[in-house]
């Protein structure tokens, strides 16, 4: 009488899924990885359909004939970091409103970006609504 079963275990591992498993998760990590992503300007997009916050401290304007205005105050362009300055000094999160018209080259815009950036301004850019 033979006890023995025919199916032998095979004690061998198979390390395919194991790497396979091991390649995704590099994969997934190096994705997510803050290091990869540039640093950018603090800069708040609002939705095209939300509300943007209520709390303004000031606006700078753009218009297609390349004119700035500092909430309603028109101002040139090298005097505009100046302006910035003395009229936001003092507030505790100062915050500028950027709003460039439509067709205002993207320099333009980044140029009041930078400005924020170099004094630690907040900025948030206007969309039209939907």
């Amino acid at each position: 009488m033979n006890l023995r079963g025919r199916n032998k275990v095979s004690p061998e591992f198979s390390m395919s899924s194991m790497t396979d498993i091991v390649f995704l998760l590099l994969v997934f990590f190096l994705l997510t990885s803050p290091t990869i992503t540039p640093e950018a300007l603090d800069l708040i997009l609002p939705k095209a359909k939300g509300k943007s916050s209520n709390v303004q401290n000031i606006s700078v304007s753009i218009t297609n004939k390349l004119q700035y205005y500092v909430d309603n105050e028109r101002v040139s362009q090298s005097r505009l970091e100046s302006t910035l300055k003395s009229k936001l000094s003092g507030t505790k999160e100062p915050t500028i409103i950027l709003r460039a018209e439509e067709g205002v080259p993207i320099e333009k815009a980044v140029g009041v970006m930078d400005i924020a950036n170099r004094n630690k301004y907040k900025v948030i850019l206007a969309v039209k609504p939907e």
